[in-house]
């Protein structure tokens, strides 16, 4: 039998016509979308057979078995009126169309190869002839698979105080019912400790001194008006001493009344609950009863009577609880600065050691950005903290920003088994999806809590490569991204990719460069605007001019002499 050939491919339509043995002529396939596309995974394959009046006798049948490079598609039949089968039946007087799907998964022999049909045709049972072999489209559009697959990495917060509010005290004892400071209180040694302390700190400029404060306390064992003149005078005549104390040490500055905070507080009934409590001379049952004689008693005339007959009584309260709270309180309140960047920098280096576990996560996540100094600097931060979990989190991270995956899921595990956390579970999603487990990635993704736009981001990157488009454009958030942009050529929003790629950090990127030229192509900017962006590409990344040269976004300008000079 003699077989006559049309292609018309420029519209996805074949013709086949077929002649000499009448049982099957004119038969045109259309294909769409033509060349193939990769959505998710698959690639569907919709074939349309268009068969025209009295183009198929009424016992014929066709069987057509599509070939599309490795993949094993079904054999799809049509067939006349009066043959017998399951096949699509086509009327002999009107003719008309058999519509085939099928939805293949994708696989690499189908990025540039041909959707090719053969088959045979039969009338009844005996085969009469065959269908030759025939190209109907092209195969394969693979540009989800340009994805930058790199998730981006959650890195735990360190809590550093760059700042801290302190304050360092000493005391200063006072006789029953007197306000004179004696000379050995001033040579006790939290005094003593103190002058030093200021001495230093009026040279070490991390030190700032707010304010320095002495309050006064009397027992309350005597009359309260007295005990509150009395507390005052205290204060008083402690900040005298002290001054004292600075001009012999030659601190003229704390040499001055108007430096110090001086208040009376009266009778200390807290402080004599704090003492009562440490003393071990007195039995808990007598404590028991002095605390009731403070609060049951509300007249305060009465409570003194009481308080005086029981430190007279009992011996012990004279001499082991009221001195101690016959006083004067010196309380140095400062503001200690922490190191410097410069110096978090320089110790981390010289002796990282000395810092602390929040020193260390602060420089490492906030004061480079190299990622090997980064990975260094974590390590030694889970040694200084083996039991917290941010050590290993962050060390993780910066392993898979270093393709060490190994590495980064030893980490990422140890620091979700000493706390099960978003962030590490976020990271190891993208473990995962660098060794091609989508469906771990997704799972892992699925039990992170904390909605971050990084979580959004990774999600968006599995949504490009199961086909959801408008998903991934929404979970790339705000910023201009090659992925979005990405995105958006998928979805057909070409103006609006141009736009994002034109400000992503990618624009001048080899893959930025290659994804202009795809959507130049699809635009129908010509041959010279493809081949502009496809240079820049390849003068960055000459693997991608192989790429270039197979890939089926750019099979209408295969056949000019521009573009495959280009991709030679």
């Amino acid at each position: 039998m003699k077989t006559n050939l049309t292609f018309l491919s420029l519209v996805g339509i074949v013709a086949i016509l077929v002649s000499s043995c009448d049982l099957l002529k004119d038969v045109t396939y259309s294909v769409t979308p033509n060349p193939l596309e990769l959505h998710g995974d698959n690639v569907k394959v919709a074939v349309t057979v268009t068969i025209p009046e009295k183009g198929i006798k009424k016992k014929a049948k066709v069987e057509i078995t599509p070939v599309f490079g490795d993949a094993k598609l079904t054999t799809w039949t049509i067939q006349g009126e009066k043959a017998t089968g399951n096949g699509q039946t086509i009327t002999f007087k009107p003719g008309g169309t058999a519509t085939f799907e099928e939805v293949v998964a994708y696989n690499p022999s189908m990025e540039a190869t041909d959707l090719k049909l053969t088959g045979k045709i039969y009338k009844g049972t005996k085969e009469k002839d065959v269908l030759p072999e025939t190209k109907i489209a092209d195969g394969t559009i693979i540009t989800p698979l340009l994805v930058h697959n790199e998730f981006k990495m959650l890195l735990a917060e360190d809590k550093l105080v760059r700042k801290n509010d302190k304050s360092v005290s000493a005391l200063i004892n006072f006789e029953k019912g007197k306000s004179v400071v004696r000379k050995p209180e001033l040579t006790d040694k939290d005094v003593l400790d103190l002058v030093i302390w200021l001495t230093t700190a009026q040279a070490n400029n991390k030190i700032t001194i707010n304010s320095i404060d002495i309050k006064g306390y009397a027992s309350p064992d005597g009359e309260e008006a007295k005990n509150s003149n009395l507390s005052i005078e205290r204060s008083r005549m402690a900040r005298n001493a002290f001054m004292d104390l600075m001009k012999k040490a030659k601190m003229m500055l704390y040499a001055d009344s108007s430096k110090y905070s001086v208040n009376g507080l009266g009778e200390d009934f807290v402080g004599f609950q704090d003492q009562l409590a440490m003393t071990t001379t007195i039995p808990e049952a007598d404590k028991a009863l002095f605390l009731r004689v403070i609060k049951m008693t509300a007249d305060p005339a009465e409570r003194e009577k009481q308080m005086a007959a029981l430190g007279k009584t009992y011996l012990e309260l004279e001499k082991d609880v009221f001195p101690m709270i016959r006083r004067s309180v010196i309380t140095v309140n400062y503001t200690e600065k922490g190191w410097t960047d410069a110096e978090l920098i320089s110790a981390s280096t010289s002796n990282p050691n000395s810092l602390t576990v929040e020193e260390l996560l602060f420089t490492a996540t906030k004061l480079t950005n190299d990622v090997a100094e980064k990975a260094r600097i974590y390590q030694v931060a889970t040694v200084v903290a083996p039991s917290d979990y941010r050590t290993h989190n962050n060390l993780g991270a910066v392993k898979y920003m270093q393709n060490k995956m190994s590495e980064a899921k030893a980490s990422l595990e140890k620091a979700n088994n000493l706390m099960d956390n978003s962030m590490s579970k976020n990271n190891l999603a993208g473990v995962a999806m660098s060794g091609g487990d989508r469906e771990s990635a997704k799972k892992l993704l699925g039990q992170v809590k904390d909605k971050t736009p990084q979580l959004a981001y990774n999600n968006a990157i599995i949504s490009v490569l199961e086909g959801n488009y408008s998903a991934a454009i929404t979970g790339f958030g705000s910023e201009a991204s090659y992925n979005k942009a990405l995105a958006q050529v998928l979805a057909n929003k070409l103006d609006e990719a141009s736009k994002t790629i034109a400000a992503s950090t990618d624009k001048e990127s080899a893959d930025g460069h290659y994804l202009k030229a795809i959507i130049a192509s699809r635009s129908n900017a010509g041959v010279d605007a493809v081949v502009s962006c496809l240079k820049s590409a390849f003068a960055k990344n000459p693997g991608l001019k192989e790429k270039a040269g197979r890939d089926r976004e750019f099979i209408k300008l295969m056949a000019d002499a521009t573009f495959t000079a280009a991709v030679k």
